[in-house]
């Protein structure tokens, strides 16, 4: 199936690894050209290279209020346009609710929930008909995840956010989508259930509650993300898509 994503120019942030990496690398696999981001210039610099000439870096944090700016500026300026923006961002600290600081949820208030705003809001400004923007979200914007008290907080919201950004750019053309990872196969998985005493139970618990009874990979859930973003779902918008292999049992 041709997505049409040739020559099509998309920023993707948080893509030194993890979600945001996958989705960059399916994106420039089928044709697409990215402006890929991270806050560490080493990382990105390694990732653009990884993907070759189609991608290009830049060291940049999506709670600096001067990113959105930049990075649409990059992609016009390195390839000649901007179909789409694709939102990623680390996830915040683990902690239950006796745990966080305020500090902590400030923190991740400017970089996962402020910082996605302004980079929709942005993007929304310049995007013609046919543009998206896409946010990776999380299985808590249903269902809040234990242990992960800030990111309960601030998915949910980020995903009301979404869907009236969606019922807004409909009548423009521009479409904005969801997607909701549960346990996919990433560092930061890997991660939280090393603060379990065993991480190797912790999986395999995990992975008995989920239909498909396994983790799933990142290149499956960067296929996921490249068809969203792509002109073949043209007629989906306002949708949160579940990639979690059935773990979450409602409609």
């Amino acid at each position: 199936m041709d997505l049409g994503l040739k020559d099509r120019v998309y920023v993707v942030t948080g893509a030194t690894r993890g979600l945001g990496n996958a989705a960059a690398r399916e994106l420039v696999a089928d044709g697409a050209k990215v402006v890929l981001t991270g806050r560490d210039e080493k990382r990105v610099a390694a990732a653009a290279g990884e993907l070759g000439p189609n991608a290009v870096g830049m060291a940049v944090d999506n709670a600096e209020p001067d990113a959105p700016a930049r990075l649409i500026a990059a992609a016009r300026e390195r390839f000649g346009g901007f179909d789409g923006i694709f939102i990623s961002v680390g996830g915040p600290p683990a902690g239950f609710v006796a745990d966080n600081t305020d500090e902590q949820w400030q923190a991740a208030f400017e970089s996962v929930f402020l910082g996605a705003v302004r980079l929709a809001r942005a993007a929304a400004a310049e995007l013609d008909e046919g543009g998206v923007i896409g946010f990776v979200l999380s299985g808590s914007v249903h269902e809040p995840i234990p242990g992960l008290t800030i990111s309960n907080g601030l998915r949910p919201g980020l995903a009301g956010f979404a869907k009236s950004l969606a019922d807004e750019l409909g009548p423009r053309g521009i479409r904005v989508v969801g997607l909701l990872p549960a346990r996919i196969d990433t560092d930061r998985v890997r991660e939280l259930d090393g603060l379990s005493a065993d991480p190797e139970a912790t999986r395999a618990a995990n992975e008995a509650r989920i239909p498909l009874r396994r983790y799933g990979t990142p290149e499956e859930f960067g296929r996921a993300a490249a068809f969203l973003l792509s002109p073949a779902a043209s007629y989906l918008t306002g949708i949160m898509l579940p990639v979690d292999g059935g773990m979450r049992h409602g409609f």
